[in-house]
């Protein structure tokens, strides 16, 4: 395969991945993520997923909170952004980071569906516990962090803004990002999200002066230049590796299942990008052709969660050395999640 080809396959992923997701997904999420970073009090978000927290509240909240968000790695991303910056945790905010994208009710429902339901029953309580440990891991290894994290959030002053408007713009923000994943005709998109989105720009308007407002586009458009470059080039090099992974060298060795068959599905599925549900008629395509249900369960929890865009990204937002045990940790879980399934359900 010649350069030139492989550069042809980058841009023509890059440009089905800014079809499917800039408007309806990017879009919503930058603007909910400065909204949380702007106007919302660091209280609202330190209730839930500060490291002073009960850890019983935080990680409950966090471990489901993909249920209703079809979100992939990549869209997830800003608003991980957002509830970090305001003074999250890193440990509910890196279970949220895996969670979100993990969890949410159409991919399991689908998985379910196309793959079975031993393997999407698997997925679901695997994901949500992997999501516990992943965050109490990066909470233990970080701690000290994040303390002075803490206590810089707490002597920090807090903004004067109605807590019904934030809640009201959250909704509305967060309908516009649920509802965008749902319906996928424009007509209905129109129909629906159009005058969603009037509202949200007239309770803006309405609720926030000026100062607030620029705060609050400021904060989108920081965390759009931040994030949606190192995205673009991800999502474009992503493709260019599963072009040149075959797949029937993939099958041959995540046939079976061994530690070392799941941790190739682990750290492949790591590697490429998956669109939201996009995993599902994937992994089933390689399962037919002889991939073990282990590496499959492996797979389907890794794949979401990370990605070349997401990976290079959470570095940028979090710094290399926390990234780099979030990731290892993921691929480990992933790992030892598709190896027991394996062995307890499909033996």
């Amino acid at each position: 395969m010649t350069v030139e080809s492989l550069l042809l396959i980058g841009l023509d992923t890059l440009k089905e991945y800014l079809a499917l997701h800039v408007l309806m997904c990017l879009v919503p999420a930058f603007f909910l993520a400065g909204a949380i970073a702007s106007l919302f009090s660091k209280e609202s978000v330190l209730r839930y997923f500060g490291a002073d927290a009960p850890k019983y509240l935080s990680y409950s909240v966090a471990s489901v909170s993909g249920v209703l968000l079809a979100v992939c790695s990549c869209t997830v991303l800003p608003l991980f952004a957002g509830i970090y910056k305001r003074g999250a945790g890193i440990g509910p905010a890196s279970a949220f980071l895996f969670s979100a994208p993990a969890i949410n009710l159409l991919a399991i429902v689908y998985t379910a569906k196309i793959i079975g339901f031993d393997i999407g029953a698997a997925r679901a309580v695997a994901a949500v516990s992997m999501s516990i440990v992943i965050g109490l891991v990066m909470a233990t290894v970080f701690r000290s962090e994040d303390e002075a994290k803490g206590r810089m959030v707490s002597a920090a002053g807090e903004s004067e803004i109605n807590p019904l408007h934030q809640t009201a713009i959250f909704v509305l923000l967060l309908a516009i990002l649920v509802l965008g994943g749902i319906i996928s005709t424009w007509m209905w998109r129109g129909i629906v999200i159009g005058p969603l989105t009037l509202l949200t720009v007239y309770a803006s308007r309405t609720w926030f002066d000026d100062e607030q407002i620029h705060d609050w586009l400021y904060e989108t458009w920081d965390l759009t230049k931040k994030i949606f470059p190192l995205l673009l080039v991800g999502v474009f090099f992503a493709g260019i590796i599963v072009e040149l992974v075959p797949s029937d060298l993939v099958v041959r060795f995540v046939g079976g299942n061994s530690i070392q068959s799941n941790l190739i599905a682990s750290v492949a599925a790591a590697l490429m990008y998956f669109a939201t549900l996009t995993e599902v008629p994937i992994i089933d395509s390689l399962m037919k052709l002889g991939m073990g249900a282990g590496p499959v369960l492996a797979m389907l929890l890794a794949g979401p969660a990370l990605s070349l865009p997401n990976m290079i990204v959470i570095s940028r937002v979090m710094g290399v050395r926390k990234a780099s045990v979030y990731i290892a940790t993921t691929v480990t879980m992933a790992t030892i999640a598709g190896f027991v399934a394996g062995i307890i359900i499909w033996s």
